[in-house]
């Protein structure tokens, strides 16, 4: 039996066990209050959630503008009314246990107006922020302003010194904790940096005491570090609990979570993801945000990968050409016979790549790329995708076919959408569905079935 001390976070005693936050609209009000109720930290995700009308029915998110701007403002509209509209339901939900906390990214298009607009609507429903994707030098000052707690998402020791040192330290009292989320195990986006290589991972007890010496080194001996990535049965982690070298710790549960009767993609969800098998979740560099990310290895995923070894270098002078929208292009003459294989099997279309190459995909591909890249609703603060950037208009390179629209897949995939054709965010673990007996004969727990059965050990 796991020994699990309460933790003080966000004001209170609670169990350390909390839910990692899923966007688009996977963690909202009834995860996050469902979780809170049984006496943990709940989590609802405010990038892009849903809102409803005053009948309790979906808002569909359609955009009308014509300008990428215009665009920006309906998203950031939409994002504060479903970000208002999951707080209060994860407030009524809790029945006044344990801590509600939303989660952000800070990457997200109009991120600072979004965390501004609906704390200043629902701050009496949310007691934490949880922010990753960037460097989120604001986010202490926002959160202190409001009285609210603010958890930054790291994946290494240097990470949060970096921000400790520029900006946290002005605000630390608001400080609730430190969220590590280890880059090679974690589902989503994931902090790797340039020196880390993505086929090597390296262990995490090393990684959280460097954390923690750090944390220590400002004076920070208190605040508990969020062990997040990898993490199923506790019972594993046992010698991470009490531990003198790691101090206060807290575990939180992003992929898990996802499989209860409160999660509203849990039985479209269950067949694929009982289905996985160790390896099926892969990390690549797909994401139009620049950041590797972990996901479900399915066709839409396939497609990409191939997508990148269907490419060709853009040479000065050369007697193999290609027309890439009606200008004739040199490309490297020895790839001919590749070339030429991918024309006659139907990627007879050549598109640029800001990497001076030049990708051959199929027409019907190239329209809908070109369809999806035109009406950009601007999610990001910036996309290699669309090449939108919200500071200049435009990130300065060519839009990148390599990419896709992420906004797009993931609505589509939280909200009835294909499995196999959109995005599927998930941890490097969720083969566990498969071979932990607590699922068998696809049981779907109550989120206070799945927290008990965590705080046992398992």
């Amino acid at each position: 039996m796991i020994k699990l001390d309460l933790q003080r976070i966000s004001g209170i005693e609670t169990l350390p066990l909390i839910e990692g936050g899923k966007g688009i609209s996977i963690s909202n009000g009834e995860t996050c209050g469902a979780w809170a109720a049984a006496g943990g930290v709940g989590t609802f995700s405010a990038v892009n959630a849903d809102s409803y009308d005053e009948n309790g029915n979906l808002i569909l998110q359609t955009y009308r503008g014509e300008t990428r701007l215009e665009r920006q403002r309906e998203l950031i509209d939409y994002a504060v009314a479903g970000g208002i509209a999951q707080a209060k339901i994860a407030r009524e939900r809790s029945n006044g246990n344990g801590r509600i906390h939303m989660n952000v990214l800070w990457e997200m298009g109009g991120c600072e107006e979004i965390l501004v607009r609906i704390l200043e609507e629902a701050n009496e429903c949310i007691h934490g922020i949880v922010c990753g994707a960037g460097m989120p030098y604001n986010l202490g000052e926002i959160a202190s302003k409001f009285g609210v707690y603010y958890y930054p998402i790291v994946s290494s020791a240097r990470a949060f010194s970096a921000l400790f040192r520029r900006s946290f330290k002005k605000v630390q009292d608001f400080l609730g904790g430190v969220v590590y989320e280890d880059p090679w195990l974690a589902g989503g986006h994931n902090g790797l940096s340039n020196a880390e290589n993505p086929q090597n991972p390296m262990n995490p007890y090393l990684r959280l005491v460097e954390l923690r010496k750090i944390l220590n080194s400002f004076g920070l001996q208190t605040i508990p570090i969020i062990i997040a990535g990898g993490v199923w049965w506790l019972s594993e982690w046992e010698d991470y609990i009490n531990n003198s070298e790691l101090g206060a710790t807290a575990f939180q549960f992003g992929t898990r979570s996802v499989l209860t009767t409160e999660c509203p993609v849990a039985k479209a969800w269950q067949p694929k993801l009982m289905s996985l098998k160790r390896g099926d979740v892969k990390l690549t560099p797909l994401s139009p945000t620049g950041f590797y990310s972990s996901a479900v290895n399915n066709q839409m995923l396939s497609d990409l990968l191939e997508l990148q070894n269907r490419q060709v270098d853009i040479v000065e002078n050369s007697p193999l050409t290609v027309t890439v929208f009606g200008r004739e292009v040199c490309i490297d003459a020895d790839q001919k016979e590749r070339v030429a294989s991918w024309i006659e099997n139907g990627f007879s279309t050549a598109m640029l790549t800001p990497s001076n190459t030049v990708v051959f995909v199929t027409p019907d591909q190239s329209k809908q790329i070109l369809f999806d890249q035109k009406n950009c609703r601007c999610c990001l603060s910036a996309c290699r995708f669309s090449s939108w950037c919200q500071h200049k208009g435009s990130t300065g390179n060519i839009p990148d076919p390599r990419s896709f629209c992420i906004q797009k897949s993931l609505q589509a995939v939280a909200h009835g959408g294909d499995l196999d054709q959109n995005l599927m965010f998930a941890g490097h673990i969720a083969y566990r569905f498969g071979v932990d007996p607590f699922y068998a004969n696809n049981f779907i727990p109550t989120t206070r079935q799945l927290v008990e059965r965590i705080a046992g050990g398992y």
